[in-house]
């Protein structure tokens, strides 16, 4: 992985994601899709098992700093 760390909220864009993304090799963005799905299994050992995803009823609260 390239870069360093950064705490600008700017950098958070799709876009900065997207080629943060794509600056992996192959190799590194298997291994990063494969430890969101061991995250993913962790939290909810079922979740491989549904077949549609259901949306939620509550609400999402986004906070930001101002």
């Amino acid at each position: 992985m390239t870069g360093g760390v950064s705490h600008d909220w700017a950098e958070e864009t799709l876009e900065a994601k997207a080629r943060w993304f794509q600056s992996l090799s192959v190799q590194e963005r298997a291994e990063f899709l494969d430890d969101w799905t061991e995250l993913a299994l962790a939290a909810d050992p079922d979740i491989a098992d549904r077949k549609h995803a259901e949306p939620t009823r509550e609400g999402v609260l986004i906070l930001r700093k101002p």
